[in-house]
Order: structure tokens, then sequence, then C-alpha cells
């Protein structure tokens, strides 16, 4: 029988099969080294209580805490008799509520007299305007020895808090990694002995041991600095054989015509580029003239004129005899590219036509809801090489799409597209084609190496020259109504000025959402405290009927019909309306520079990039911008920071740092990344540049000598584990 790796083995062998169940349904670990990688989230002391203050709402969380008074209450529940206990638990600063009803009021109330201390674990939820735990689990810390928990079953004098669940209590989990500890002994290391030495990093067993069973703060730290090192290195190792792989990669150079379209292009720009433009186009360009694949990612802020240099990239690859393709998330956002590119290009886009320039080509639009016979027009286009440039969604990546020579393919907010999509367009080459992935998202440096490590980056953080400054301001319209009402002054202030305003709300409100709705349970007792978010369609008819009662409104929306919703972004953009009340799909690219206020109703809902985006459609012209973030939520809460953070600055990049530091560790790099997401554990993507940078040059250098690993038998499998099926396919189609 084949020998199993210690850390290999099942978890059902060692932790029996129900615990195992649970494990892999509620965290997802399976084996014994799943488990052992399944690091404390931080350590309690034992006299120390944490900090209640700053709990976040809707997250399971495990506090140690004393309890400050507990009291039973009857109500007249169904029976006539029924009862809650509430529980304070206090820090020595701030207070918690528990709250434990019906049948489950007696244990709690004999186990929780004031003065215990204990681990309590639950969701965060808000009743009355307050934070609190419904029906915690709890375990007493007793040091007396007296069965409870006695001192010696939690190694030292550190508590590890795991990351837990509902199903799983973080005490639980610290029994099950005690059961399989003793395996950590036979952990095979990642780390090149040299590299380890050179570092004075601890060996992968004892680091695994420090860090579960700390006895001090200092074996914390030596633990975690070695953990670190594993996932940054194994990581930038799989990028760096990405990278040197996409080397090997054959590709056509592209160079522009000395005399050719680009030429004639930037001849008839009104305007200079800037210097940022044009220190990327130059990057840009070089990349294309190389015998293998460009693989870069152009980041910039809202406005700083991406779209140009891209279209500057694809003119150049037309110039070559090659075809190029932009990938757009949506098709308003590739209706709207496909409006602003044959504008900057006026007869250029022309090719074949009547009045065409000499050395025009065709621009063509491609999208999901086009009529068949514009669809079959565009097809023949494409696959005849009569257009040089097609703008389309992902209608672009079906098999009945076929290219002449399609030599660029530009992906508009990479975020946006699952992987495989940008391999089907990249397969469509006769050898890959060039890839320019755009986003107006700020990636922080050590984002990017980690996120988009395969790939070069170019950055533009030149705003071009007219571009306004945006104001923005928190309205707290539950504390101050009036300053709502003052919000929908401003519109029709701006609106009497010749302007016009979005209003953005996180839901459409039609019957597909009321049915979504509807299937959705309705959880604790704070439910009814909790009123679904705001939604276009209501938010419309009240404004029309009410503080905006004669504006021009219209509404825009993702499940609209195309036509409609192109109908109603021409109409606005001609400013045949005053006001469009829209979800997020007015986010990227929407551009219309007339367009000065923006009112953002559940602000609290959106991501902090998200808000930074959506406010980036205003300003956009000569007349200065105002955004006003409207949110119910009480001043002290985290949402209330975030929304202070995005009012206080325009800087995309301090945002970004704002955004990651404060979402949790699991989703810092996003959907599209799941495969190096659940493989970051210690990694704190911000935190550690150092770590990241340096082990981005130690990985280079590994695969420049050694691209089959060949003399690194435990970092080839380590990078298996990395690298399951779908992550493999992730960084391969990366």
């Amino acid at each position: 029988m084949e020998h199993v790796p210690a850390l290999d083995e099942p978890l059902k062998k060692s932790l029996g099969p129900a615990t195992a169940k649970v494990m892999a349904e509620a965290l997802d670990l399976h084996t014994v080294g799943d488990l052992l990688h399944h690091y404390p989230r931080r350590y309690a002391e034992r006299g120390e209580l944490t900090t209640l203050s700053d709990l976040p709402l809707d997250e399971h969380v495990t506090v140690v805490a004393q309890v400050a008074d507990a009291r039973v209450h009857t109500f007249n529940g169904a029976k006539g008799r029924g009862q809650r206990l509430e529980v304070t638990i206090t820090d020595g600063y701030g207070r918690l509520q528990l709250v434990f009803f019906g049948k489950g009021v007696h244990k709690p109330h004999h186990d929780l007299a004031p003065g215990t201390r204990a681990m309590f674990s639950g969701k965060v939820s808000l009743f009355n305007r307050r934070l609190q735990l419904a029906h915690p689990a709890y375990e007493l810390l007793r040091g007396d020895g007296d069965g409870d928990v006695a001192v010696d079953a939690w190694a030292g004098a550190l508590i590890p808090i795991y990351p837990a669940t509902t199903k799983l209590e973080s005490w639980k989990i610290a029994k099950a990694v005690d059961a399989v500890l003793p395996s950590a002994a036979d952990a095979v290391d990642p780390l090149p002995g040299a590299l380890r030495e050179g570092r004075g990093l601890a060996e992968l067993p004892d680091a695994l041991r420090l860090v579960h069973r700390p006895r001090t703060k200092a074996d914390v730290a030596a633990a975690r600095e070695r953990l670190k090192w594993d996932e940054a290195f194994v990581l930038q190792v799989a990028l760096a054989r990405r990278r040197h792989a996409d080397t090997q990669l054959p590709a056509v150079p592209r160079r522009p015509a000395a005399d050719g379209l680009l030429t004639a292009f930037d001849a008839r720009l009104p305007f200079t580029l800037t210097d940022g433009q044009l220190k990327v186009s130059r990057e840009i360009f070089d990349d294309l003239a190389t015998d293998h694949p460009m693989h870069r990612l152009l980041q910039g802020e809202v406005g700083s004129g991406k779209t140009m240099v891209a279209l500057r990239a694809m003119l150049a690859v037309v110039d070559a005899g090659g075809q190029a393709a932009m990938l757009a998330p949506t098709e308003v956002l590739a209706q709207q590219h496909h409006r602003s590119v044959t504008e900057m290009m006026g007869e250029l886009a022309e090719g074949g036509m009547l009045g065409g320039a000499e050395r025009a080509t065709k621009v063509v639009l491609l999208t999901g809801s086009m009529g068949a016979a514009a669809r079959r027009q565009a097809l023949l286009d494409l696959v005849t090489g009569e257009a040089g440039i097609v703008i389309g969604t992902h209608a672009l990546i079906e098999d009945k799409v076929k290219f002449h020579d399609l030599g660029l393919v530009v992906v508009d907010e990479q975020h946006r597209f699952g992987v495989e999509q940008r391999d089907a367009l990249r397969g469509k080459g006769k050898q890959p084609p060039h890839l320019l992935v755009m986003t107006a998202t700020p990636i922080p440096r050590t984002v990017a190496m980690t996120v988009f490590g395969d790939l070069e980056t170019s950055v533009l953080d030149q705003l071009p020259a007219g571009r306004s400054p945006i104001a923005s301001h928190v309205v707290p319209a539950a504390d101050k109504p009036h300053f709502l009402a003052r919000a929908w002054e401003r519109v029709r202030e701006e609106v009497e000025g010749g302007h016009q305003a979005y209003v953005v709300c996180p839901r459409i409100g039609d019957e597909e959402d009321q049915k979504k709705a509807a299937k959705r349970k309705p959880s604790a007792e704070d439910e009814a405290e909790k009123r679904p978010p705001l939604a276009v369609l209501d938010v419309a008819e009240k404004l029309g009927a009410g503080p905006l009662a004669g504006l021009r409104i219209a509404v825009l929306h993702g499940r609209m019909h195309p036509d409609d919703k192109d109908d109603v972004m021409r109409r606005f953009a001609a400013g045949e309306l005053d006001v469009l009340v829209a979800t997020t799909v007015i986010e990227v690219g929407v551009n219309v520079p007339n367009a000065t206020a923006m009112v953002i109703m559940d602000a609290d809902r959106f991501g902090v990039s998200q808000l930074h985006q959506l406010r980036g459609r205003v300003g956009r012209g000569s007349a200065p911008g105002l955004c006003l973030l409207v949110t119910e939520m009480p001043e002290a809460s985290p949402a209330r920071q975030r929304l202070g953070a995005v009012a206080a600055t325009l800087d995309g990049f301090e945002l970004s740092r704002i955004d990651l530091e404060q979402r949790r560790e699991g989703d810092v790099l996003g959907q599209a990344q799941s495969g190096v997401r659940s493989s970051l554990r210690v990694l704190a993507v911000i935190d550690d540049e150092e770590v990241i940078s340096a082990a981005r040059e130690e990985a280079t250098a590994l695969v420049l000598a050694d691209p089959e690993l060949d003399a690194h038998p435990g970092l080839r499998t380590a990078l298996d584990a990395l690298l399951s099926e779908e992550r493999e396919e992730y960084l391969e189609k990366g």
C-alpha cells in the first residue's frame, strides 16, 4: 500500500468523521496539512481582554471578556411567558450585549455570573442601534483546574483565536490542532536551505509548532516571519515561472509604420498628450516590438486618459498589419468605447467607406444584442481583415468570431473578467497576441506584484489638463435628515445652473429583486431592524413626486433591454435628461462632462474603490464636481469611518490602501484570484512589501537558473499544492 505523507492524511483519520465533515464544509479543511496551515488570527493573553469597541458588523468573531451584568427578562411570547437573558460583557473599556432566548437561557444564566471570564463566539449584529451577539457559543476560562478549561490545556500563556464559524468555535479548532500538531515534524520545507539560512528564518516544523502553541510574543513573530516567506516565495516562484514561460512563446512583433495610421491620428488630436501618456505609450510600443507576447497592466486614475493610450497601441498594431480587439465588461461600456473611439478617429475610422481617409481602418462593434444583419457584417469585416479594430463584450469570445490576424487584445477593467474569457480571446490569434490589461482601480505596488505578478505594470497618475476638482461630503440621513433635504436642493441648483446629476442606488427594485428577496430567509431577531438597500425604481419614483419634481428624470440599470439602456445613455449625454437614477452600471467608462453632481444612496453598501470609481463620473468637464455619500449608519461605525476616508481624499492609491487595510485578509485579492487568495494566510499584501519584493527577486533568480525546479523537490511539492488544477489554470491563463 502506498505511503501517504503525514500532512496529506485525511482529517477523518485523526479527528473522526463528524469533526472532519464540519471542518471540510465550514472551513474547506480536508487534510492534516490544511489544518496545520489554518493559523490563529490573533492571540489573547490570559490576563488580557479583547477590545470590544471595533467589532465588525455581520462578521463571526471570538472575544475574550468578563461578564459585567446578567439579567433575565420575561415577555409575552406565543405561550405568554417567553424569556430573554441579556448579558453585558466588558473589556474594561467598551461593552457588548449578549442575548439568549427561550429554552437556551438556563445554562448561560447559571454559567455567566458577573465576574466570570470566558471566550465568546458568534456573529455581530445590530439591535436598537447597538452591537450584540445573539446566542453566542462560549467557553469559560478558569485557571483553577476544576475541569472546565484548565490553564495548562491552553499550552502556555497565549490563547490562540482561530478564524472560526458558527458550527466550529475557535476552542474546538484549537483541540483539533493539538491532535495533529505532532505531524508538523514531517512537513517538507519549500524554502531552499541557502535562502532560509541567509535570511535567518526558522525551519518549517518549528514555525508550525510556534504559530499554534507559542509561549511568548517572540515565538509568534518568528513563526509568522517564516510562514510569510513561504507564502510570498512559493507564489512568486509560480509567477516567475509563468513570466519565464511567456518569454519562450512566439509573437509577431508589431511596429507602427513610419507615416501610417498612428501618425495621422496624432496629427489630428486637438490637445497634447501628457508626459505620463507619452512615457506609458513608449513602454507599450517597446513591448509590441518584441517577438514574445506583451503582458502589461495599465493602471491609472479615473480620467487619466488610459483609453487614449490603449487606442494608440491599437492603431500601432493596425499600422503593422494586425487587428486589435478591446474587451469591455458591459454593453453600455462597449457602446461608449465604440462611440468615443470613432469620434476621436473621425474619418480615420471609416476605412473602405466613402469619405474615409486614405490610411483609415474600420472600427466595428460586436455585442450580444446586435441585430442579425449588423452582426453578420461585423463578423465578415473581422475575418476578412477589413476591420482593424473591434470593440465588444463577451460576444467577442464566441466560437463563431474569427479574426484575420489578431495582434493585440486590450481588456478593460480586468477584475470583471474571468481568466477563461481572457484566454479564449487570446486563443484567436495565429500566434499568441500581445495583451494589455487596463484598470481604473488603483492598485498598490505590492498587490500588483502579487495579483498581477505575471504582468509588467505601467501607471498613469497624472490627470489631463482641464479636469475639475470634486468635493465629497458624507450625508448622515438618520442623524440629520435636514442634510438629505439639502442634498436634493443642491441637485436642483446644479440642474438650474445648466448641469446634470446622477443618483446611484445599490439595488434595482424590479420583480426579479422581489423574487430574490422572497427566497432569502430572515435571520436572527434583529432582522426587522435591517431594511433592504434602496432601489433605483423606488427612489426615482419618490424623487419625481417629491424633492426633484419637475426635473427630467430617467432610470438606468443592468436588466433593461440593451437598446433602452443605450437610448437613456444617449439622451443623458445629449443633455435631454437632468437626473439619471442608476445602479453601478455607470461605474466605469461613462463619460458625460456636463454631469457635475452625484448622490450615492446607502453609500455604506459599496466598497471604497467602487465609491471612488463612481465619484469619477462627475467633474469630467470644466465645472467642479460634487459627490454626496448618503448613509444611515451611526457615526461611530466602521462604515461611517470608511465613507469619511473616501470624502477626505481624491487619491485613488491612498484609498486603495485604506480599502485593503479595512477588508478582511480573505478578500484582499478579489474573486478572480481565488487560487491566490486562498493561499495567503499570514502574508498581508499591504504591510509586507519588503518580503514580497525580496521574494520576487529571489524567485526570479531561482527560476532563471532552474526553470523546472529539478534541484528543489520541496519547492516543487509546495507549488503543486498551491497550483491545484484550478489555480494552475488561473496562472496559465493569467
